[in-house]
């Protein structure tokens, strides 16, 4: 779901130095780690190393056979490893090895990145929505009030909005359900009635039933790709603005005797698992992480994730290759089986865990977070929390004077990494508990989710360190997703 430029020009130093040859052979790699153990300048004040033996080495096991797969994993091993155990100047480290958040470097950098942008960036013009979520989520997620934007938003996003309804990525570009996705969420994130009161909500209505197909699903635009990206960005769009369930005659759903746009959804996401477990765009295709979460956030939305996760996808498998995608010793998800860790999937994959967690334990009704159980009274985490930390803190963080948040130390920083591990990192500190569910399906808006801090086994963060909640369907804070619930809610029709 990304759209990235990419920059000709010269870039501030990023804090790297290190790369691991492509001749070196698994075998040369193995009897280095065994005849060369590496220092671990990360102590803590007991003098015993601070860093996890699983985040201080090479994995202990490994194939013989090397591929470009395996030595392009050898690579990010070794470029992750020293930021892992401080031999990269990050500057303080606490007992655990893990630096500051630097808040405000990535503030100055999220503020920079809405301003003017040089020429190179005319290659994301299309993605300029995008943009306008990524930072202006992030900074809420830093703490910061993005309501000083709201003016601007407005006059920018005005003139995106087509007749026909739905958003493109600028003036005169065709209405796509990523930008409309993007548009409506920055425009919640801004908040107040003249944000809301941009969108035409009958023109949207009427655009997102004609992308509606025959099969269940949702195309991204009018005779585009379809896949579950369009599932969950028509799913969010229509449960904010409480658009009108019912389809217009003119649908090409209706020839399939659909009724309603959220008709045949579930069976057409089911049909998108794959044989590994994981979700694909669409049936056929390989599974990748940021499916996983759209798949779980449009069966969240269009029922309680107790009900329809379970009821539409094989639980148990997804589990299964959810875990797989956590790395060691980075600590970080990796998207697709054989890729590698990037810090974007700290919030595609890791942000599965809560709505994961919530169709398993079903609503907890009464749970009220001054109440809440905490330590080891908790229930285990079905991810490691803490490495996530770890990679997220250690690898991810630019600490030259760009700011920011990236793939991996080697990446240079960019607004969608600084969104999205942010967004992973915030749900790797808190613990979100569905403490009550609508009573039947498509009863838009009702559930109740809380969220926590997450205090089981030993916090290896600064409590400083710790980021804002953010909503584990809609993906911008809790408050910012009532608030433009709550408007439209007397808003049936149009």
């Amino acid at each position: 779901m990304r759209a990235r430029a990419r920059h000709k020009h010269s870039h501030p130093r990023v804090v790297f130095q290190r790369r691991t040859p492509r001749t070196l052979t698994a075998n040369k790699m193995a009897a280095a780690a065994v005849d060369e153990p590496r220092a671990h300048p990360a102590m803590s004040s007991s003098g015993q190393s601070s860093v996890p033996s699983l985040h201080a080495s090479r994995p202990p096991i490994r194939d013989n056979l090397e591929t470009e797969t395996s030595s392009l994993q050898d690579e990010t091993v070794d470029e992750c490893l020293p930021f892992l155990l401080g031999e990269e100047d990050l500057g303080w480290r606490n007992d655990h090895g893990i630096p500051h958040l630097d808040r405000g470097r990535h503030i100055k950098f999220l503020h920079k990145q809405l301003g003017q942008l040089p020429g190179p960036f005319k290659a994301a013009d299309s993605s300029r929505p995008w943009i306008f979520y990524w930072c202006l989520h992030a900074l809420t997620l830093l703490g910061e009030d993005v309501a000083s934007y709201r003016q601007r938003l407005i006059e920018t996003v005005r003139p995106m909005q087509n007749l026909t309804g739905g958003f493109g990525g600028g003036f005169g570009q065709t209405s796509h359900l990523a930008t409309t996705y993007a548009t409506v969420l920055a425009l919640a994130l801004v908040g107040g009635d003249a944000a809301y009161e941009v969108v035409d909500r009958r023109s949207m209505w009427r655009w997102l039933s004609s992308l509606k197909q025959p099969d269940g699903g949702f195309q991204m635009c009018v005779g585009g790709e379809e896949d579950v990206r369009g599932a969950y960005c028509a799913a969010v769009t229509i449960s904010l603005l409480n658009l009108p369930l019912d389809l217009p005659s003119d649908s090409p759903a209706c020839a399939a005797g659909h009724t309603g746009l959220f008709s045949g959804l579930g069976e057409w996401i089911r049909r998108s698992q794959t044989y590994e477990g994981g979700v694909s765009a669409k049936s056929g295709f390989e599974a990748h992480g940021a499916y996983a979460f759209c798949a779980l956030g449009c069966l969240s939305i269009i029922d309680s994730p107790h009900r329809s996760i379970p009821g539409y996808l094989d639980l148990q498998r997804l589990i299964s290759w959810l875990s797989s995608r956590q790395y060691c010793p980075e600590g970080g998800f990796s998207g697709r089986t054989n890729k590698l860790v990037d810090g974007c999937y700290s919030h595609w994959v890791g942000g599965c865990w809560p709505l994961i967690e919530a169709s398993l334990s079903g609503p907890q009704e009464g749970f009220a977070a001054d109440s809440a159980a905490v330590g080891e009274a908790e229930p285990e985490s079905l991810f490691s929390r803490a490495a996530l930390i770890r990679y997220i803190m250690c690898c991810c963080q630019d600490l030259s004077k760009r700011g920011g948040l990236r793939d991996k130390p080697s990446k240079y920083s960019d607004a969608y990494h600084t969104c999205y591990v942010l967004a992973g990192l915030s749900s790797a500190q808190h613990k979100w508990t569905l403490a009550s569910a609508r009573p039947e399906a498509q009863v838009l808006g009702t559930d109740q989710w809380v969220a926590t801090p997450y205090m089981r086994g030993e916090q290896i963060f600064d409590e400083s360190d710790r980021v804002c909640t953010t909503h584990p369907v809609y993906v911008i804070p809790q408050h910012k997703v009532e608030s433009i619930l709550d408007y439209f809610a007397s808003k049936a029709g149009f």
